[in-house]
Order: structure tokens, then sequence, then C-alpha cells
């Protein structure tokens, strides 16, 4: 009797089932193979929660008065504690989140960017993207950027967004040619924008036989040494006082702040 039922079971509802599950399946590929992507970028944002909500925790401690410059991105920006002092008399934040992706970035745009309402933003990252081969491609970290600058500018279309390049490291060697090929992507993409502009850190960091040294990183070979940092503030720094260097507002520092005789005399 027991087997006569399940097989009365099978034979009325086992069909059925297969043929509506197929289609259900083929959605459900479809959905995974188009968002997928999407969804891991999701999933890894999530991990980098806590360190936004300490921004935040901090910002109520000591609001930023908005048209400043903010600095976002991954470890190479977390990691640089020099940051507000080098870019003096620039009005800088640090908003950098170890480990990032550019995924991540453009997750906590609007809590690490946008709520801030700054006159620019430097955002740096890629690096973490392409450190496992194969994971992702030059072609997806530069629209990664392209969705970046879509972010910031639909909502601060005056905001300028200055996109350092992908560092080489003597700890991701391995993977350089594909950073290179992402930097002349994003290089050329940055290009046909309106406030938007690359700054090579990447091409400087290297000798004349296309080598590191290994004085700018320190142990692990991967994180900038203050003499990288040194070196990025002198590439970085001359553009964002040239772009802005009539400006009054909260670019400078109180204290440093150009008085209006100083922002209308032309820069040397």
């Amino acid at each position: 009797m027991a087997r006569r039922t399940l097989s009365l079971m099978l034979n009325t509802h086992g069909r059925p089932f297969c043929r509506g599950a197929l289609p259900w399946a083929v959605l459900c590929l479809g959905i995974l193979g188009i968002g997928f992507r999407e969804f891991r970028a999701t999933v890894s944002a999530q991990e980098w929660e806590s360190s936004i909500r300490a921004f935040e925790r901090e910002d109520k401690v000591h609001p930023v008065p908005p048209g400043g410059i903010v600095f976002t991105g991954s470890s190479s920006i977390a990691y640089w504690s020099s940051l507000v002092e080098d870019m003096k008399p620039l009005a800088v934040i640090n908003r950098g989140f170890g480990g990032s992706e550019y995924t991540d970035v453009n997750h906590y745009a609007d809590r690490i960017v946008i709520d801030y309402h700054p006159a620019a933003v430097v955002v740096y990252a890629g690096d973490n993207d392409l450190a496992s081969p194969g994971r992702k491609s030059a072609q997806s970290v530069a629209q990664d950027v392209q969705q970046f600058v879509q972010i910031v500018h639909a909502k601060l279309p005056q905001t300028w967004i200055f996109v350092l390049s992908i560092k080489p490291s003597i700890a991701r060697w391995n993977v350089w040619p594909e950073m290179k090929q992402a930097n002349q992507l994003i290089h050329d993409f940055l290009r046909t924008q309106d406030h938007a502009a690359f700054i090579d850190v990447a091409s400087p960091m290297l000798d004349q036989r296309g080598r590191l040294s290994n004085d700018l990183f320190v142990a692990d070979g991967l994180h900038p040494s203050a003499k990288c940092y040194a070196l990025w503030t002198s590439l970085v720094k001359p553009i964002l006082l040239e772009r802005f260097a009539s400006s009054r507002s909260q670019l400078f520092s109180p204290q440093e702040r150009p008085k209006a005789a100083d922002a209308a005399a032309p820069a040397h």
C-alpha cells in the first residue's frame, strides 16, 4: 500500500513539479549570472559597516564643515596617518577604510563622500580589486570608477573628483600588468568627464628600469612607507592647491584660509 501511494505521488506530482521547476531553475541561473557580481559586492561592502559607523560617531563629536576635501578608498588612504598635516593648508579628512575595493567605496559613497558636501574628493582603490588574478578584470575596475563618478556627480555635480592611479607594489608585482591596463582605462574615461581628473602616483614610484625601491613600502611590501606618502604628497598637493588657489571656502584650514587679497593674487 505504501509503495502504491508513493508511486501515485510521483506520478501525479513529480512530473508537474519537474516541469514547473525547470523555468524557475533557468530564471535563478539567469539572475545569478547577471547579478552575482552586484550581490557579491553588496555582501562584501557590509563587512565595512562598523568602520563607516565609527566615522559617523566621530562626526557627531567633531562635525566636519562642508566644502573641504575628502580622501577615501582602501588601506593606502586609511594608513596615511600624516595626511592632514601633509595637505596643509588644505582642510582634508581621511575616510579610507582598509581592505576595501571600489565596489565598497561605491556602496558607502553617500556616507563617506556625499554627506560631507565636499569641494573635492580624492579616491584610491583598485589595488585589492585586482589582487587575486582572474577575480576582477581591468575593465570591471574601470567600470566601478565610472560608477563612482556617476554616484558623486548625480548629487554633487560641482564636486571635483581626483582618482589616484593604482600603485605597483612588491607584494603584488605579478598583477601589475593588469593594474596598468586598469589605470589606462580609468585615465581615458576621466578625460571625458567634467570636474574629474586622474593623478598618476604610480609612474613616479618606478625607477628608470621600471623597478620599485623597497623603501617605498613597509615590511609587507604592499603598504606605502613614509617615503612613499611624501612622494604622493608632492604629486597630489600641488594639483589641489592649483585647482583651489582662489578659494575662500572651507578648503583651507581656518587658521590658514587665504584672505581676500591673497586669494585674488595669481598663483606662482
